[in-house]
C-alpha cells in the first residue's frame, strides 16, 4: 500500500505564528545574562537609639534654658490648656530649617509660642553625623505642656501632671 504525502502550504501568519512560538520555545532553554555592572549601595546608617534621645535632650534643654520667662516650674496642672506637638528639622550646623505645629488642640497663642521659643533657641548643638540623612538633617519632634498661665514644660523634661482639678 502506497501512502502518498501531502505537503499543506500554511497561509502567511500561520507560518509567522508557529516560528514565532518555536523560537519562543527555543529560547526558555536559554539564560541570558546582562552584562556586569558594578552596583554602589550604600547602606543606610543605623540609628543609635541613645545617640538620638541625647541629641533630642541637648536640644530640649537649649529651648528651656533660652526661654526661662515662658518655663512653667513645679507640676503642671491636671488639664493642661494645651498641647503642642512641633516637628522640626536641624542642619548639620544646628540651625533650624524647618518647623511647623503637627498636632494641637487649636489654641493659636500656645502654637505661636511653641514656634517662636524653638525659632529664639537656635542655635541647637551640632547633631552628630550618624544622625544626620542624606540631605545633612535630623528631624525631631517636641512635645510643649502648657497650663492655663501659659507656661509650658517640654515633653522631654516634663513632671508628671497633676492628679486633681483645682
Amino acid at each position: 500500500m502506497l501512502t502518498r504525502s501531502r505537503h499543506v502550504r500554511l497561509p502567511d501568519y500561520r507560518l509567522a505564528a508557529v516560528c514565532a512560538l518555536a523560537l519562543i520555545a527555543s529560547m526558555t532553554a536559554c539564560t541570558i545574562t546582562p552584562p556586569h555592572q558594578e552596583i554602589s549601595i550604600t547602606p543606610i546608617a543605623a540609628i543609635n537609639s541613645a545617640t538620638l534621645d541625647q541629641y533630642r535632650s541637648a536640644v530640649a534643654k537649649r529651648i528651656l534654658d533660652r526661654n526661662q520667662s515662658y518655663v512653667l516650674r513645679g507640676t503642671p496642672q491636671a488639664m493642661l490648656r494645651s498641647l503642642v506637638v512641633v516637628s522640626f528639622t536641624v542642619d548639620r550646623n544646628g540651625q533650624v530649617v524647618a518647623s511647623e505645629v503637627y498636632r494641637t488642640n487649636g489654641d493659636d497663642e500656645a502654637e505661636g509660642t511653641a514656634l517662636a521659643t524653638l525659632r529664639r533657641s537656635a542655635p541647637f548643638p551640632q547633631p552628630p553625623a550618624k544622625l544626620l540623612n542624606a540631605r545633612g538633617q535630623v528631624e525631631l519632634f517636641e512635645d510643649w505642656l502648657f497650663n492655663d498661665d501659659g507656661k509650658f514644660q517640654l515633653r522631654t523634661f516634663a513632671n508628671p501632671q497633676a492628679q486633681v482639678i483645682d
